[in-house]
């Protein structure tokens, strides 16, 4: 358990410092390698991740293997344990993956530089038994009512009715802190609505090639279908996000 948070950024202000050397970094792919077992981020007493700074170097390195080596993460995560006998010259690394955990980075690095708006700690998304009212979420997400309910009429959240009570999940938290930054940046919640409409149709891609897995039935094949999943949400956001930069690039171009 964290005790020192002085010592440990949030997983939103990873994402800020990552962000500079790998672009295409977003924060279902530091989920992921967490699921994967290749990074083990403390937790605080209410679940949120924090992490250190051997932490972040582990990840760094991974990113590193996976861009400049294209390894995949069963040969990434061999070297970590040590393993190196293959004898890949790494630049970027000059000690064994064994040790990246005990590695020291300078706090000034120019990519730490955050957003003015707070990063808010966020809980595991497929955690739902961890819902929050929406006072509570309010106050977590450092947003206002108008901003909640811009959001909520969009369709991007969609809060459960218990008794009196509207609860809202660890999902619709991670939602609301993206879309809150949209609207910072002059992106009405209204307009969100194509992106959506467009998660949806890819959603439904992708049904099409797991649902066979699930009417197996069977432990193994759901795990195969989960995994599946994973690579799913990481390829498309990583297709998403270069297709984007490329296109913004050229109208910045001209």
């Amino acid at each position: 358990m964290v005790t020192d948070n002085k010592s440990y950024l949030s997983i939103g202000e990873v994402l800020g410092l990552l962000l500079e050397e790998f672009p295409d970094i977003t924060i279902s792919k530091i989920r992921f390698l967490e699921s994967q077992g290749l990074i083990e981020p403390e937790r605080t007493a209410s679940g949120y991740r924090k992490f250190s700074t051997a932490e972040i170097e582990r990840l760094k390195f991974i990113l590193r293997e996976q861009r400049e080596n294209y390894l995949p993460l069963k040969v990434i995560r061999t070297r970590l344990e040590g393993d190196t006998s293959d004898g890949m010259v790494r630049p970027y690394d000059a000690s064994a993956p064994r040790g990246i955990r005990n590695v020291q980075t300078s706090a000034h690095h120019p990519a730490a530089k955050v957003a003015s708006r707070p990063v808010p700690q966020r809980q595991v998304v497929t955690d739902d038994t961890t819902s929050i009212s929406r006072d509570e979420l309010l106050q977590e997400a450092h947003v206002d009512e108008k901003v909640l309910v811009s959001v909520v009429s969009a369709g991007l959240i969609a809060p459960k009715t218990v008794g009196n009570v509207e609860m809202f999940s660890p999902a619709d938290r991670e939602i609301l802190d993206i879309a809150a930054r949209f609207i910072e940046l002059g992106i009405d919640a209204r307009h969100l609505k194509t992106v959506r409409h467009t998660v949806e149709r890819e959603a439904d891609l992708y049904e099409q090639r797991i649902l066979p897995y699930l009417r197996q039935r069977n432990p193994q094949a759901r795990t195969e279908a989960i995994e599946m999943v994973n690579e799913f949400v990481d390829l498309g956001e990583r297709l998403r996000a270069n297709l984007m930069a490329r296109l913004l690039r050229q109208l910045a171009e001209g």
